[in-house]
């Protein structure tokens, strides 16, 4: 695709290198080897990954290494039986099937991790129509922290986890042993597997603590109000990301979300700045500035006494339900303007409650 466009100023589509492979299996013959819908689906993918960055929503596409994550797609011909998964060239592969398969089987994605462990992503077309969301139910407004993971409008208070820090003395032991190694080795190979699999057991704790609080959540309640964090940007701040790092706030909003919409709930997220944590939830008096370091702090108009936290996830649930139930109400804050921001013009936007 590169040659082509330098030659003729035109790039090639997905479906224009498709048709290339019977030329090029006559050159490489070890292309032979791979099931023919398997190439057919890398050319496609390239395609979109060329459309991603012409439009501005991905980084131009660079060659993968034979090293690390790899992974390759079957877009059709794989059985799921109740041990094994058929795939075509290779035959049965035994598997553990976690939970039974309902439907027909489409695309069968198999993925190998930096750990050496192959997994298998079943699509599967049910026949079920997505169920339609409503408001009407329970609500909660969730605010994520550092002291605690995160804060329900409800009261609750979920401790952070600290998986990375528990095996941190075991992967700098690990690290410090792979880079002692010798380039090119069989022993930095093993090395590199052992630092692979701590990474591996770090990331498992963390899904599974994430999976489990973002069910519970979701089947308790109807309409879930988080806040949209700007995770990338505060990851530049050296002081709190190896904090922010190993939290995952972001893989838990994208848990939630996925749920919700599965469930036909709602999610719902507010404006990052939005002042959550400076307005009084009774009377919607706001403060001029509030510390991070001050934690409870009392209303001057109605005296009112609040948990930082917890007032700030109360006002999330009632701007998302504001959000809601008014027709223009999530055009409220902009997303690209930071208020009171240095060189900018201030702004002042009114809260309505309905």
């Amino acid at each position: 695709m590169n040659q082509t466009y330098k030659e003729t100023g035109k790039g090639l589509s997905g479906y224009d290198v498709k048709k290339l492979i019977p030329v090029l299996k006559k050159k490489h013959e070890w292309l032979g080897l791979t099931y023919s819908q398997c190439l057919q689906q890398v050319c496609l993918n390239l395609g979109v990954a060329f459309n991603n960055f012409f439009e501005k929503r991905a980084s131009y596409p660079s060659f993968k290494s034979k090293h690390g994550k790899q992974s390759i797609q079957y877009p059709q011909n794989v059985r799921v039986l109740e041990s094994v998964v058929n795939l075509p060239k290779m035959g049965e592969v035994r598997a553990i099937i976690h939970r039974p398969i309902e439907g027909k089987v489409k695309t069968v994605t198999v993925s190998k991790n930096c750990s050496n462990q192959y997994f298998a992503s079943v699509l599967v077309e049910d026949g079920k129509e997505k169920p339609q969301s409503t408001i009407e139910g329970q609500a909660i407004g969730i605010d994520v922290g550092l002291t605690h993971f995160c804060i329900t409008s409800n009261g609750s208070k979920f401790d952070r986890p600290r998986f990375f820090t528990k095996h941190e003395d075991n992967l700098q032991q690990k690290q410090q042993d792979l880079s002692r190694k010798q380039k090119d080795s069989n022993q930095r190979v093993k090395a590199k597997k052992k630092v692979a699999k701590v990474h591996q057991k770090i990331t498992n704790c963390r899904e599974d603590f994430l999976h489990k609080l973002s069910r519970r959540i979701v089947d308790e309640n109807q309409v879930i109000v988080t806040e949209n964090l700007n995770i990338k940007g505060m990851m530049k701040n050296h002081c709190l990301a190896k904090a922010i790092a190993q939290v995952g706030w972001g893989m838990f909003q994208t848990m939630l979300k996925y749920k919700a919409e599965n469930e036909g709930k709602v999610y719902q997220e507010v404006e990052r700045f939005f002042p959550s944590s400076k307005t009084c939830h009774v009377c919607l008096n706001q403060v001029g500035s509030l510390s991070l370091e001050v934690r409870t702090w009392t209303c001057e108009h109605c005296s009112s006494k609040h948990d930082r936290d917890i007032n700030a996830a109360i006002n999330l649930r009632n701007e998302g339900l504001r959000i809601l139930t008014s027709g223009t109400g999530d055009k409220a804050y902009c997303p690209d303007v930071r208020p009171n921001s240095r060189g900018r013009k201030k702004s002042t936007v009114g809260l309505f409650v309905g």
